[in-house]
């Protein structure tokens, strides 16, 4: 029996569940399979989302019309801005969520979706013929038909997992891996190699003593990650907590050192640098005395607590005896240790900024295959790669974004330009605009984009509007009115800033770094007025103008960069040379060249080897 479909997406992971609700909500008939149905978007990892460059790309998600923010809000149990002390580049969302109930929106929200459907099953094998894919084949023995395929299958291939010397078959604990799919890839020719990741342990809270750590609590302002407007905040409210290693602890799991896969040989992958397992810290950082660590909630209605920081595939007896040095922990009962897992992936260079690969036309791959980690960087992924099987499907233009237009649009030309060498993770130093790439305006730069796809709903896109056309009027009143020194001067005093001699537009005043739009506000009615008559999201709109305000001049400046940077974008070259024969190229160029098979110049000077003086070259042949 075979059941036909145009797109069909394969894992129902963070990047799975993004692809199949944004292909089917364009108009797909979409087919999602997952191995447990129970599972959908399962926090393997940390509780939360978001974090520094995470939480931009989550907006960005959500100013398309993805799922994440949304699904995010709903369950959140804690929500913060990071890098409130920077400048607004830098400030990131981030959320505690309760586990459960994030599988249980992520599961409401694909049952109320039309054309698509949920499969439980394993996917075993791909149609392929001709170089093109048909569909999937899967351990029931059924086969899907489809015009597209899109691969989310994170950890699951070949997944091995390590806790001490002993190694269990899974895709995450508990859970079965996948056998198939990477060996028929590399018949067809791919390249795929081996990557390493871990967790921690997981703690029972009512073993733990509160009092010997640090209360961090969450924010409760307008913040949150969706921009459409409804209430957030909808269950309990709850705190993490911090607190740290030390001396005791480090000499427990350097005695555990020869037991541990990361150093006795037994796992030859490559783990992520900028997230080390603690016996990793013991090691890079022999110098330091502590490291901090930090427990996060589960959920509002479990004991189960997430130990931040302490990720580890050492035997559980070390584990265990290591977490009963520290203070706060020295009766520790858990649920189960941390663990270390290798799986397959497949260098993302094998790719288009399609994110179709360009081996087999119709087959997409998103998330943790393509050599990343992270739920935000799988949801994005995801959601690129579901609008562009539609396309693929139905015709149209590609939908690619720019390093200029989203941290999606640097994420996803890193990967298929540069390639990764370790799991990689966004962050904000990552992006040449990260002006441009705040995470007040993701919807200004994106849902008009969205909207004019068809993924961004109408609703959201007039919810734009309004926010457009409330911050304009803002900035034309703040231009255009004139304060007098014996209105505004007391005020000024009282925040300690320098009175007026004469009349300054309110402009002036609200670049003054001592003031802001709320303060100015409460000294002059005129403007309190204006403030007084927006309609909703008046924090929201309020922020984005001040910031509008105080750094447009940043703002230009970048424009103007990223506008020079884009006419080499605009330079197409994919199909025009045969590298090989190019003498002025160095031999590193040609190869990478090859390899990558740029589609512009602007690609062509961003991959590593291809020096400004072959760019110069390849124009110089352009005519340029």
């Amino acid at each position: 029996m075979t059941f036909e479909y145009d797109v069909i997406v394969v894992g129902g992971g963070h990047a799975g569940c993004d692809a199949a609700a944004a292909a089917a909500n364009l108009g797909s008939k979409t087919l999602l399979i997952t191995m447990d149905m129970n599972k959908f978007a399962q926090m393997s990892c940390n509780p939360a989302v978001g974090g520094i460059a995470k939480g931009q790309i989550v907006r960005e998600i959500d100013a398309i019309g993805g799922q994440m923010g949304i699904v995010t809000d709903k369950s959140a149990i804690q929500f913060r801005m990071l890098n409130r002390s920077k400048g607004p580049a830098m400030w990131s969302p981030r959320a505690q969520s309760d586990r459960m109930h994030f599988i249980s929106e992520w599961r409401k929200t694909l049952d109320h979706i039309p054309n698509l459907f949920l499969w439980q099953d394993v996917v075993t094998e791909l149609i392929i013929e001709k170089n093109r894919v048909g569909g999937v084949k899967t351990s029931l023995n059924v086969a899907f038909r489809s015009s597209a395929v899109i691969l989310t299958v994170g950890t699951f291939l070949n997944g091995l997992i390590h806790v001490g010397k002993t190694q269990l078959s899974g895709g995450r604990i508990s859970e079965p891996a996948s056998f198939g799919i990477t060996e028929q890839l590399v018949h067809w020719g791919f390249e795929k190699d081996r990557m390493k990741t871990g967790t921690p342990v997981r703690i029972d809270g009512r073993s733990v003593d509160f009092s010997l750590t640090e209360e961090q609590k969450g924010e409760n302002d307008f913040h949150k990650f969706s921009y459409l407007d409804f209430s957030s905040r909808l269950l309990k409210q709850m705190s993490c907590w911090t607190l740290y290693t030390n001396e005791a602890v480090h000499a427990v799991l350097r005695a555990g050192l020869p037991d541990s896969p990361l150093y006795n040989g037994q796992i030859t992958s490559i783990g992520p640098r900028y997230c080390p397992s603690i016996e990793t810290k013991i090691v890079t950082f022999a110098d330091k005395s502590k490291h901090q660590l930090f427990l996060e909630p589960e959920g509002e209605d479990t004991n189960e607590y997430y130990l931040n920081g302490f990720s580890s595939s050492l035997p559980l007896e070390i584990q265990l005896n290591a977490l009963k040095q520290i203070p706060a922990l020295k009766n520790v009962r858990i649920y189960r240790p941390g663990y270390a897992i290798e799986y397959d992936f497949f260098p993302p260079t094998q790719l288009n900024p399609t994110l179709e690969t360009k081996r087999i036309k119709n087959l997409f791959f998103a998330g943790q295959i393509n050599g990343t980690t992270g739920y935000e960087e799988a949801g994005s992924q995801g959601l690129i790669a579901g609008i562009n099987a539609h396309i693929k499907v139905h015709g149209g233009s590609e939908w690619v974004l720019g390093r200029d237009e989203a941290y999606i649009g640097v994420l996803i030309d890193d990967l298929v330009t540069k390639g990764v060498d370790e799991p990689y993770r966004m962050f904000t130093s990552r992006a040449e605009y990260r002006i441009l790439l705040r995470q007040d305006d993701a919807d200004m730069r994106l849902t008009e984009k969205a909207y004019r796809l068809g993924l961004a709903d109408f609703a959201r896109y007039e919810l734009l509007k309004q926010k457009k056309n409330e911050i304009e009027r803002l900035v034309s009143f703040v231009r255009n009115y004139s304060v007098k020194p014996r209105v505004i001067n007391a005020g000024l005093e009282f925040y300690e800033t320098t009175p007026l001699r004469y009349s300054v537009k309110l402009i002036d005043l609200i670049l003054r770094p001592q003031l802001d739009i709320k303060k100015i506000a409460e000294l002059l009615p005129d403007f309190r007025e204006q403030l007084g008559s927006i309609s909703n999201r008046k924090e929201e709109i309020i922020e984005a103008t001040e910031i509008l305000i105080k750094y447009e001049g940043y703002i230009a400046r970048e424009k103007i960069i990223a506008e020079k940077i884009n006419r080499l974008e605009n330079i197409r070259i994919r199909g025009k040379f045969d590298y090989n024969e190019i003498q002025s190229l160095s031999t590193e160029a040609k190869q990478k060249l090859t390899a990558i098979d740029p589609e512009t110049i602007a690609q062509a000077s961003r991959i590593p080897g291809v020096s400004p003086n072959d760019i110069n070259v390849l124009l110089v042949l352009l005519g340029r």
